[in-house]
């Protein structure tokens, strides 16, 4: 851990890396969802959402625009989540 010269600690920075299909598992339990109950917010059959949450499908454009939809967040939050984290963390 880095200390300024001041003593303060500096933040550390962001690192972790989130997938997609996490980053909608992620938002899907801030709301308090399941996965049945966004699918009734969101369109998406809750088999789909599953597929998406465990990474064994390509969201699509239709998706994402869907699910922003749903968690009232700018489709790039969900489609890169490594360039919008701080945005994630908003979300909460």
């Amino acid at each position: 851990m880095k200390v300024r010269k001041n003593g303060e600690f500096v933040p550390a920075k962001s690192h972790a890396e989130l997938t997609t299909g996490e980053v909608i598992r992620m938002l899907r339990e801030l709301k308090g969802w399941t996965q049945v109950e966004l699918a009734k917010h969101s369109g998406i059959s809750a088999s789909n959402l599953s597929l998406l949450e465990n990474g064994r499908v390509e969201i699509g454009k239709r998706r994402v625009e869907q699910l922003a939809k749903a968690f009232d967040v700018h489709p790039a939050i969900i489609m890169f989540p490594e360039y919008e984290a701080k945005e994630i963390q908003k979300a909460a």
